[in-house]
């Protein structure tokens, strides 16, 4: 305790709270530091449960550099205040002191959420907290999506997870495990029998990077690897791990600590532009990952399993229209890598054999299209998260999950 309260003293309670601003969840943030500081921790608990169910697991891995902990004042002279370090200690005493989350009584609506990850969790805690009658169908035997198998177990401690999820299960939330949309859950049956459905089932399919050679053995999906928690003889063997975002160092990290010989990140553009978390990629570093920055895979090469791969050097210049610099590759600048898997990590798309089946409108990447109140083409039906083409952060997949929780209520109402 003297440890939080010596980080809650930094806190210089800004007035316009730009922490506030930065925090994708708005959570009021040198409300709760003030009343920690005044070791009132319930009451901090209290005002974070106005705005998100998940203290404890966003305080953990949220990437704080690019959101609280960035806009913080102290940050143009020094150290921020360590606001996640604070919102994970109130989350982890709610745990520990079996504080509840508010639920009113059943009202006569009936609310069905596809899908248990971030955004599905807290809408149906958000649904539940105003006495609506909340059922999560998830597809395994097990909930928490991407927080179980989408973050390693040395970045967020799996109990940490299951904790969070109980207390949210534990204000009278429905839950039928073994339930796959698509599968032996259909769409058209659950509309007959719920007021409203929210869809947050993630988008969990690795995106291609359409070179030759993707269909040779020894090339994975990062997510797929995550996931299925596929098992893989790394040692002594050198993994090459293409892009650089959370998933790309998650891959890496994970692989290292398997004993590989060699893993090296390849990415094409700079680290300035690199999206992953700071404190993340530092970490990667420590554990003896490397990475080849503005470095572009043209081709995966062998006759049956992997055997090297082509990369070439880029420049990144600016190009009309374009917020963002683009990476071109260096003429001439060609050079092989030999290695025994690769494994892609470039982004995310909708699995398609789910998505084309709901009947609703779809983008490009077959995820779900919604509008400002996280509505689909169906008015009856809700989405958020990935599948929803949200940021792929915890803390803003779950605020579409709240947002979509206030529509789903709006919607309800004004029937």
């Amino acid at each position: 305790m003297k440890d939080i309260i010596k980080k809650t003293n930094e806190c210089l309670s800004c007035i316009k709270k730009p922490c506030t601003n930065g925090c994708p969840l708005n959570n009021d943030i040198p409300e709760f530091i003030k009343l920690v500081k005044e070791e009132k921790v319930e009451e901090a608990y209290k005002v974070l449960s106005n705005t998100t169910v998940l203290p404890s697991i966003c305080g953990r891995i949220c990437p704080k550099e690019r959101q609280c902990q960035g806009s913080c004042v102290k940050k143009i002279k020094g150290q921020p205040v360590e606001i996640g370090n604070i919102e994970s200690y109130i989350g982890d005493y709610s745990i520990k002191n079996n504080l509840k989350l508010p639920s009113k009584k059943l009202n006569k609506y009936k609310v069905a959420v596809i899908g248990s990850g971030p955004a599905s969790l807290t809408c149906a805690a958000f649904l539940r907290r105003e006495g609506y009658n909340v059922t999560i169908y998830e597809k395994y035997d097990y909930l928490g999506g991407l927080l179980v198998h989408g973050i390693p177990d040395f970045r967020l401690d799996k109990k940490i997870v299951k904790e969070s999820i109980e207390k949210i299960l534990d204000t009278g939330i429905n839950v039928e495990y073994n339930m796959e949309l698509g599968n032996n859950l259909l769409l058209e049956d659950i509309e007959k029998e719920y007021d409203a459905i929210f869809i947050g089932i993630g988008s969990n399919i690795s995106r291609k990077m359409n070179i030759e050679g993707e269909g040779l053995n020894g090339v994975y999906g990062g997510n797929e690897l995550l996931e299925k928690e596929i098992k893989l003889d790394y040692k002594d063997k050198t993994v090459i791990v293409s892009g650089g975002g959370n998933v790309a160092i998650d891959v890496a990290r994970v692989v290292k600590r398997q004993n590989a010989k060699k893993v090296i990140i390849v990415y094409r553009r700079s680290k300035e532009e690199m999206p992953a978390d700071e404190t993340e990629l530092n970490e990667a570093l420590k554990d003896g990952v490397e990475i080849l920055y503005q470095t572009n895979i043209l081709k995966i090469n062998g006759t049956d399993k992997v055997e090297n791969i082509e990369v070439i050097k880029t420049e990144l210049v600016k190009k009309e229209n374009e917020t963002r610099l683009t990476p071109v590759n260096i003429e001439g600048t060609n050079y092989n890598i030999n290695c025994d898997y690769v494994m892609m990590a470039v982004g995310s798309i909708a699995d398609k054999n789910i998505t084309t089946k709901l009947n609703i409108e779809l983008d490009k990447n077959n995820k779900i299209i919604v509008n400002h109140k996280y509505q689909t083409s169906n008015k009856k039906i809700f989405a958020g998260g990935d599948i929803a083409n949200v940021e792929a952060t915890v803390a803003y997949a779950a605020r579409s999950g709240r947002d979509a929780a206030i529509s789903i209520m709006e919607y309800l109402n004004e029937r």
